[in-house]
């Protein structure tokens, strides 16, 4: 039997029924009213290995501002984002974040500093844990676990401060956050429940309220950067197709090139930091034909690569989405991982894993060190790449192990990676891209798959964004794998990509109307027993009457498409007419086709509890209970209404806490 047993048999109560055909309503002008005035839309995209926010005031949406520069940074990243790391302090108090948390942990002395709780690329959590719950914990460098809710509260409540802090240091008085609507952005492959809990940790940081929900947005980051793409201009973006050979040169030297005069743009426009958005869609479009054409945006990150599927509808450049989001862990993580495989194989894995415990400032510096030769990886690259190591990794492999760095090196026999007199390991351009390429061949093997689909047909244009589209190997990757099919392009300022879509989304979340339901939902109902139709095991027997248990009505299905704010009804009514509480349990699965409630991979997570005590008795002898579900919105809502009172009672679906 399954987790969830009947439910006529375990509440002793008979359940539901149901009553009539089912019909879909267009409910498009029921939550116009609600609409509420915010003053500024602020977007926080809360990435693996960097976050940033950027807003703009409703009353000139066409200026997008991105927050001011961070004290700190890296040689040889410059951006406008922070590294998500936090810090606590041994009393598990909130410390600092971003630059400053790094630095500080980083000067504490090794003897303190294991004391206080340091967390980075603690996005993933989210993604990796198949059964999220408000418990779920997160390790901090030292081995310590405190509650993922808690860290991603601490962290969403710093930029919230920040934000409001530049907005009243800007306006010269003090902003409320009753004026801000936010919105955070998370990957499009996030199940239900990790989308949740960025709503629950954004709730705890005080940024809206389970009673004012309205107010917080949770975008999807691909989603996001379709809504800024659609808007570029032809000098905001570079094509890797159209790059005509030059003096000789194919296309694909020219790549870098390409990047360095965008670059050198973005630098001189560093001190604005306020990017104009023209209220068009720009000039690209035009070559795409409505109805037919189709893009896909890639967006690579720190964590995760997913990939959208979307179509415009003009005249209003609306979005609709084709194909459900996809994609995987398949981000620049998967690099560093490469990297800390190399270490593991030169100087041991026994070694790096003490290291890491016993210093782990010095290999956060490490880390450092490679990222920012990470980022000068290029397919065309024939000088070697030189990482310092730390001298605390020199003196604790010493210790270790009783013989030198330099000896480890010289025994591994690992080709391309060699010792250099100035204390730094030299790798060949060669040992850089076997790093990149296990991460490389995923994201461009998932890419083949989507295109392979039946809905992906007509693909005009490729757009590469998120921070991990700034590599050069992946560019050059995706514009050998799929040149001939469709245009590879890569806006700008490729890292704010999302950050940018994101503030437009909130200025005006109704642009994407179309969208695939991510799982198949309904509820479980009892209906009349047929013989030879259903199992013999369902069969219950209530005052005479033969009834199948455990059934699932299905509301939507995997990957159907539906329209914002879309409601489906269907009309139930107690098996038992003298039933006073009606409970309606709702179901979801990732499968399609699903027939009972039972089934493997059938998850509860809704009850909808109506309770008709005290009603007037002289309701008809069948009442009609109506059950609404809303899609559409990142977030789903059920309803239920009994018809004769008008008595309702209304659910957010929950993922957590089933």
């Amino acid at each position: 039997t399954s987790a969830y047993s009947s439910p006529a048999k375990s509440l002793g109560d008979p359940g539901i029924t149901p009553l009539s055909p089912s019909h879909i309503v267009k409910d498009s002008d029921a939550d116009d009213a609600v609409e509420q005035l915010f003053l500024v839309v602020v977007a926080i995209d809360f990435g693996t290995t960097s976050s940033g926010y950027a807003y703009s005031f409703t009353k000139e949406p066409e200026c997008i501002h991105v927050m001011r520069r961070w004290e700190g940074g890296d040689p040889g990243v410059s951006n406008q984002k922070t590294p998500t790391t936090i810090l606590l302090t041994p009393e598990r108090k909130f410390h600092s974040f971003g630059y400053a948390a790094r630095d500080f942990y980083h000067d504490l002395d090794p003897t303190e500093s294991k004391h206080w709780l340091y967390f980075e690329k603690f996005k993933m959590k989210l993604h990796t844990t198949g059964n999220l719950s408000m418990e779920t914990d997160l390790t901090a460098a030292n081995g310590k676990k405190v509650k993922a809710l808690e860290i991603f509260a601490y962290a969403l409540q710093f930029f919230k401060e920040q934000a409001l802090k530049e907005l009243s240091d800007q306006g010269g008085s003090d902003f409320e956050n009753t004026e801000v609507r936010w919105v955070i952005t998370v990957p499009a492959i996030w199940k239900q429940p990790a989308k949740q809990f960025m709503r629950q940790a954004a709730y705890k940081a005080g940024m809206a309220s389970p009673e004012n929900p309205e107010q917080l947005i949770i975008a999807l980051e691909p989603e996001a950067a379709s809504i800024y793409c659609r808007k570029l201009r032809l000098h905001q973006m570079i094509d890797l197709s159209s790059r005509a050979p030059v003096n000789g040169y194919s296309p694909s030297d020219t790549i870098g090139t390409g990047f360095t005069q965008a670059k050198e743009h973005v630098r001189r426009n560093r001190q604005s930091r306020t990017f104009l958005v023209e209220n068009v869609i720009g000039e690209i479009w035009s070559e795409l034909e409505e109805g037919s054409d189709r893009y896909i945006v890639v967006d690579s990150g720190g964590g995760t690569v997913d990939m959208t599927v979307h179509q415009i509808r003009l005249p209003e450049g609306h979005l609709k989405e084709l194909y459900k989001a996809t994609g995987g862990p398949y981000g620049s993580l998967g690099v560093d991982y490469e990297f800390e495989k190399l270490l593991c194989k030169i100087f041991g894995e026994d070694f790096i894993e003490q290291f890491k415990i016993k210093r782990p400032a010095a290999w956060v510096d490490l880390m450092i060190a490679f990222e920012s030769r990470k980022r000068a990886a290029a397919p065309d690259r024939t000088n070697p790449l030189n990482i310092t190591l730390p001298f605390s990794f020199i003196d604790y492999y010493k210790k270790f192990r009783g013989h030198s760095v330099e000896h480890a090196l010289r025994k591994s026999n690992v080709d391309f990676v060699k010792w250099s007199s100035q204390g730094m390991l030299r790798m060949s351009p060669d040992a850089m891209n076997a790093l990149f390429k296990p991460t490389i061949d995923q994201i461009v093997q998932h890419l083949s798959d989507v295109f392979d689909k039946p809905e992906v047909t007509n693909v005009k244009f490729l757009f590469l964004v998120g921070g991990f589209a700034e590599s050069p190997l992946l560019q050059q990757a995706v514009q050998s794998a799929f040149g001939s099919r469709c245009r590879v392009i890569i806006p700008q300022d490729v890292g704010l990509t999302i950050l940018k879509g994101a503030v437009l989304f909130g200025l005006d979340p109704a642009v994407i109307k179309v969208r695939r339901s991510p799982l198949t939902y309904g509820v479980g109902v009892l209906n009349r027993f047929v013989e030879g139709k259903h199992p013999p095991e369902k069969l219950l027997i209530k005052d005479g009457t033969r009834w199948c248990t455990d059934v699932f009505d299905k509301f939507i299905s995997a990957d159907q498409s539906v329209a914002l704010g879309e409601t489906v009804t269907r009309s139930y009514t107690p098996a038992k007419p003298s039933q006073l509480v009606i409970v309606i349990n709702i179901y979801s699965s990732e499968q399609d086709n699903v027939s009972f409630i039972t089934e493997s991979g059938v998850k509860k997570c809704g009850t909808l509890r109506l309770d008709l005590t005290g009603t007037d008795a002289s309701v008809p002898n069948r009442r009609e209970i109506k059950t609404l579900m809303q899609f559409g919105d990142t977030e789903i809502k059920a309803m239920a209404v009994d018809v004769a009172t008008s008595k309702s009672v209304k659910v957010g679906i929950d993922f957590l806490n089933y």
